[in-house]
């Protein structure tokens, strides 16, 4: 709580973690660009059929892009040391392109991935995943 007196330290405060939000931010689609970069170059390709807006397909690719596994994937690669498992939970089902994604980066950066989504665990290693596709 800010008192009149301490108003411009805690506005400071504010505008600091406002501008490390963003800086966190930045940094987090840059790893996902990264990511999807390297996957691309394997063979990744999106799967813009799981995304069911009436859109374009480039439209559509943004959208999936953006999902909330592919950002914990990224997320979690920046914060967590080289060769620690990945452990994401979630409460709604994993889409096919996220699965995909998630079976390259296991790949790419030799990393155990484990998924939790309301419906079962995946484990993902070595660009495979536990439930056989099968999801």
């Amino acid at each position: 709580m800010c008192t009149s007196s301490s108003l411009w330290h805690c506005l400071e405060e504010v505008l600091d973690s406002t501008e490390e939000y963003k800086r966190r931010k930045r940094r987090i689609y840059l790893k996902l660009e990264e990511l999807l970069s390297k996957i691309q170059n394997i063979g990744y390709e999106p799967k813009t059929e799981f995304d069911l807006h009436d859109v374009d397909v480039d439209v559509k690719e943004d959208v999936i892009k953006e999902h909330s596994e592919k950002l914990a994937l990224a997320f979690g690669l920046l914060v967590t040391e080289e060769g620690l498992p990945l452990v994401i939970a979630k409460n709604l089902m994993i889409c096919g392109d996220c699965h995909n994604m998630a079976k390259f980066v296991s790949l790419i950066e030799d990393r155990v991935i484990i998924i939790r989504d309301v419906k079962r665990f995946y484990y993902f290693a070595d660009g495979l995943c536990s439930c056989g596709d099968y999801w």
